[in-house]
């Protein structure tokens, strides 16, 4: 393996923002009259597009009752959005060693196009890195079409790359796309859930990828 290219998540891999998705979520469901069961976690859906997220955890909605909390969540995130969620400790730097060293660098997200647009801008990573895909603009994950839209923009090959993130859908996705994946070990899912998708190895900081590159 001759890597070229970093595939990042940005929620719960690079930022944050696990608590405030995770309340938005919620907020947003008893807007319209739906609640979670108690055997469930906003959390568990981080990772997917907004509207899967709702359909994954309110099975009994309708299509317009998901739209208007899919509304009604965009809503109520970019409000409390206004102080942005910070990174990680590291990841800002972790960013910048691995571009000087000359990787490409991608994200593949499951926030909306504004979503990722907004929170680049407020972070002054604008032109950053080399390529992004958000759900609303792909398939959402799992399915492995944003990476291998990724790698065709990039003309780069699936071994030649990697993808880091923090969810079951992260590495599923990976594992679809023939991509080999590094798992974090701070996320919205537990090491012990990741396991069976084989990644790499697991980590407790961005930087530590370096380490397995080679």
């Amino acid at each position: 393996m001759s890597v070229k290219l970093l595939i990042f998540d940005w929620d719960g891999t690079l930022c944050d923002s696990l608590s405030r998705i995770s309340h938005c979520v919620d907020l947003a469901a008893k807007e319209h009259g739906f609640y979670l069961a108690n055997s469930l976690d906003a959390k568990e859906v981080i990772g997917l597009g907004l509207k899967e997220s709702f359909q994954t955890l309110f099975v009994g909605a309708n299509k317009k009752q998901i739209a208007l909390m899919c509304a009604s969540y965009s809503k109520n995130f970019i409000h409390l959005d206004k102080i942005p969620s910070q990174m990680y400790e590291g990841a800002m730097d972790s960013l910048k060693y691995f571009k000087n060293q000359g990787y490409l660098l991608a994200v593949a997200t499951g926030k909306s196009r504004n979503g990722l647009n907004r929170v680049l801008k407020e972070k002054k990573m604008t032109d950053f890195f080399d390529i992004s895909r958000c759900s609303d603009e792909t398939a959402s994950k799992p399915n492995p079409l944003m990476l291998l839209e990724i790698l065709q923009k990039l003309r780069i090959s699936p071994e030649d790359s990697i993808m880091v993130g923090d969810t079951e859908y992260d590495l599923a996705m990976a594992v679809n796309a023939k991509v080999p994946s590094i798992a974090v070990n701070y996320g919205a899912h537990s090491p012990s859930r990741l396991k069976k998708y084989q990644p790499l190895c697991f980590i407790d900081k961005i930087l530590e990828i370096k380490y397995h590159l080679n």
